[in-house]
This record gives structure tokens, sequence and C-alpha cells, in this order.
């Protein structure tokens, strides 16, 4: 009997209703109670009796990964009851080796809302899982004894095995009740079966990696700033992080299964696309040739070689246009009035005016930021020194340069005495320059 407290392990009312779940091996899988608790132990009276999977209801289960799996990745499973009459539902489901399927446990079930895991000694499963020998998980509907169950969807995950396992089965149970918590006939019990295949490994290659920023002549790429790694078959995916994604403060190294290393440390990754990942380069006082490696789902890799330097200025570019990434001090974007359209405000700069340049690349600051961590705040250059700004080849005064938040550097520049026009604007720190960038200046 599983532990689900005091009150439930005593009296005859124990046996009946389950809200609080049911004991191990009630999903039909083989190995399992052929009958799935529709006997009169469970959901139906020994009197009425009551078939397995009575005309006009199911339990149907849906998978995130449609009908495969990519070992170590995380899917979530959703479970539905329906029946023509009852309103309120229970379920189990199992996940079973191809190989095994009485006792070959598959993968591993994180419990949702109103859910636990049970293993197959009735135990609850600890953090570190489920004993060797009773390692087969069941996971199900769980309410404090004397209440009611709820009404589906129940939604939980399921973690693929860290390896290629062949097909997994998963084999579910689910249970309709007319809320009274007795096996007096009313109550009908479904079963239904799935099988989940290993992913189709998807090829992976590389063909560039360099400066995420624009306007840069850097053949190389920077510890702590934005790189972009270009190639073919990344993911299917096409997003950015999400605070889901987030671990505390800690910033994500995997999103949907694709991560990447450089010099075999784990980059920060802010984007992915099945052609391109942004991401930011660990902490490494490395410089020279490094290796730069992409995983993703499937477990696909590829290597190429980059160049990590102890600078690699570059400023990023507003959308498509040829106008360097800045902004007025008071959040208005620095290019030619309305160049954006409605809902971006855009200006040009005026001489004498403070400007915010943003880019990357720009070299060590004073503390050091861990970019492994969420940052925010002001990191100065360590070689102020060392930085020269042009706009429209006048030397611009920089009161501040140095990074703000993860893999972004914030210059506040002041703008030159210049004529009305666009200016190219420049930047040069440790030998390494920038070009092919503009700013909008009007006076």
């Amino acid at each position: 009997m599983k532990q689900v407290g005091i009150v439930a392990l005593f009296g005859a009312a124990a046996l009946f209703g389950h809200e609080y779940g049911p004991d191990p091996r009630y999903t039909a899988a083989p190995g399992d109670d052929k009958l799935a608790c529709s006997t009169a132990t469970c959901h139906t009276s020994a009197k009425s009796g009551g078939p397995l999977n009575p005309a006009g209801g199911a339990v149907t289960a849906t998978f995130s990964s449609g009908t495969t799996y990519t070992p170590g990745a995380a899917i979530t499973v959703t479970v539905t009851v329906s029946d023509p009459k009852n309103t309120h539902y229970g379920f189990q489901m199992t996940a079973r080796l191809d190989s095994n399927q009485t006792t070959g446990q598959a993968g591993d079930f994180t419990a949702g809302t109103n859910q636990i895991v049970l293993c197959d000694n009735g135990a609850l499963k600890g953090k570190s899982g489920c004993p060797t020998s009773a390692q087969v998980q069941f996971v199900e509907h769980s309410y404090p004894t004397g209440t009611h169950v709820g009404t589906t969807p129940y939604t939980f995950t399921w973690t693929a095995p860290a390896t290629n396992v062949g097909p997994v089965h998963f084999y579910v149970a689910g249970n309709s009740v007319n809320n009274d918590l007795q096996a007096d006939g009313n109550d009908h019990v479904y079963t239904a079966s799935y099988v989940l295949n290993p992913a189709v490994v998807t090829p992976v290659t590389l063909s560039s990696v360099a400066n995420a920023a624009g306007g840069t002549t850097a053949a190389g790429i920077q510890s702590g700033s934005f790189i972009a790694v270009k190639g073919t078959g990344f993911t299917s995916s096409n997003r950015i992080w999400q605070g889901s994604d987030f671990s505390g403060n800690n910033l994500p190294t995997s999103l949907d299964g694709v991560s990447v290393s450089v010099n075999s440390k784990a980059a920060m990754v802010w984007y992915i696309s099945g052609t391109q990942l942004n991401v930011i380069a660990p902490n490494d006082a490395t410089t020279g040739p490094v290796q730069v490696t992409v995983t993703n789902a499937t477990g696909a890799t590829a290597s190429m070689t980059a160049n990590l330097q102890t600078y690699s200025p570059g400023f990023y570019v507003l959308g498509s246009s040829p106008y360097a990434a800045a902004v007025h001090t008071d959040g208005v974007l620095v290019a030619p009035v309305n160049y954006f359209g409605a809902g971006y405000p855009s200006r040009p700069a005026k001489p004498g005016e403070t400007i915010l340049l943003y880019g990357n690349g720009f070299g060590p600051t004073s503390p050091t930021v861990q970019v492994a961590q969420i940052f925010s705040g002001a990191a100065g250059l360590t070689n102020m020194s060392l930085l020269q700004v042009q706009i429209g080849g006048a030397t611009a005064n920089v009161s501040f340069a140095g990074i703000v938040t993860n893999g972004e550097y914030q210059l506040n520049t002041v703008v030159p005495s210049l004529p009305d026009g666009d200016q190219a604007l420049s930047a040069s720190i440790g030998g390494v320059s920038t070009s092919g960038l503009m700013i909008s200046v009007k006076n």
C-alpha cells in the first residue's frame, strides 16, 4: 500500500474511490493488473460488475514531442479522460522499455498539480528517483482523503533516458467517477497505450563563428560577449530565452536541447533557430584558437575553430538599417525622424549631446562580470585609456564605457561638432577597430 497517511490506511473506505490515487500497477501494462482497477476493490462493485473501456468514453495522452523522444530531453505529457456520464477523473501512467515492458523503467516522471509519482514498492519517488529494486514509476492523481478528484486534463513531465533505448511504451488508465467516493457500479475505467520512438539524429554543420555585433573588423570573438554561430540542422525551434529557461539567477546554457561550448566551457544561449544561434561566450582568460561546438537536441554535434581575443569590438545595429544601436538619454532612438515608423520614435543626434551607444567586445571590465549569472549594473572598462571613438572623423569624448547587462557594453558618448547628415561611426581598442555603421546628426 502506498504512503498516503494514516486516515487513508484504515477502514473499508480506503479501498474505494481512490481520491488519493491507486496503488502501483493499475495501468494494464505487462505485469500490471489487466483490469486496471475496474474491480470490486477499486471502481466497480462486486455486485454490479462493470466492463473495462465501456462504450462512449476514453483516456487519451498527448506528448509535446509528438511520436518521438530525444535522449535526455523533457517532454510535457497531457492526459485527458472523457465519459458520457461522469465528469470527475483520475489516472495512472507508466513508461516501459520495449525490451522489458514488465519491469524495465524508461525515463523519469515529474508530477504536476494534484499528482504524485510512486515507485513499484508503493513509496513516493524521492529526489534520487526510485530504488533499483523498485524502479518502475507510476505518475497518478492524488487528492486529500475524503475530497473529490478533479477534472482533466492532467499535465506533467516525462524526461527521456539519457541515451537511445529504442521504443518506449506508455500505458495509461483513466477512471471517471460520480463523486460519491464509493464503488457502486457508476464508475468507468478506460485504458490506452502509446509508443514513442527515438528521434532521428539530424546532422549539424557549422559555417561561421563571429562577433554578433555589426560593423566590426575583428576576425575573432571575445569572452563575455555575444557571438553568432551559423550553420544548419541546429533545431526546429525559433525563439529567444524566456523566464522559464532561467534557474534562479543563472542564465540558460541550453534552449530546447541546443547548447554551445567555447573552449569546452558552456556558453549562455540567448537565441536559437535552424541556421543561427546567438550566445554569450563564457568567462575565459584564454586567447588564441579555441573550439566552438554545437550540440542539438538529438545529440548531434559539430565543431569549428574560432579565435578568442581580448578585444573584439562591434556595435549593435538598429534592425537592418545602417545605423548603430544608439539612444538619446530620454530613450528615443538615434536615427532620422520616424525612420522606423509608428511605435518606434527616432530623431538624429545633436552635436554636444550625450548619446548611449551599445555594442560588445570592448574588453575586460572592473569588476569582472560573471556572464553565467544575471548582471545589472555598471562595470567600467579596465583599460579605458585604450578606447577611441570617432563620429564623422572627429574624436568623440566617452564619459563611460563598460558592461551594463549580460553581453552588452554601453558607451556614453558626446557627439562632436559636425554638419547635418549621416556620419560614420568607428571605435578602436587594443588595436582592433569597428567600421561601416552610421550616426544620424542634425544641428
